[in-house]
């Protein structure tokens, strides 16, 4: 592939893989009536957690970022609990990477129990209340996947079509 190919490719794709993911969110926010911006929260908390957990180096600590991803990941929760489980590929990333020990493991795990705990605190005093669904939590997952597709897509292009 020419060097000139490869440059446009760069910044193309993703591109392309952003619009699309765009695209796919505006034909399911024309099909749902019951739209509101809620619907966004553990999309761009999902995407947060990813791109803090993607800039840790080798040889670092992470045990701070798995915190901020335990709390952002609480946080997401609040709206669609079955985001949890989006810290299993981000353990498994870093196990990859070699930089998953205890420490980040109990680390992501006090961030979760610190946002559980003021969400407690805030329903006890009914400052907010939480109500959970099985079809709002679907409604959640239809930005929050298209734009975790997009994020990873566009990553992955960047990395591999990197010019040397």
């Amino acid at each position: 592939m020419k060097r000139q190919t490869q440059t446009l490719l760069y910044h193309l794709l993703p591109v392309v893989f952003w619009l699309l993911a765009a695209g796919g969110i505006v034909i399911w926010e024309v099909s749902n009536i019951q739209f509101t911006i809620f619907h966004y929260l553990p999309a761009v908390a999902a995407l947060l957690s990813g791109m803090i957990i993607r800039h840790i180096r080798r040889h670092e600590s992470s045990v701070e970022q798995c915190f901020w991803v335990g709390i952002l990941m609480g946080i997401a929760a609040c709206w669609m609990p079955s985001v949890v489980f989006l810290i299993l590929p981000v353990w498994g990333y870093l196990i990859y990477k070699n930089l998953f020990g205890m420490r980040p493991f109990c680390a992501t795990l006090i961030g979760l129990a610190v946002v559980a705990i003021w969400t407690a605190i805030g329903n006890y005093f009914s400052l907010f209340t939480l109500h959970f669904s099985l079809a709002n939590n679907v409604c959640f997952w239809v930005p929050t996947a298209a734009i975790l597709i997009a994020w990873l897509a566009s990553t992955i292009v960047r990395q591999i079509l990197r010019v040397r």
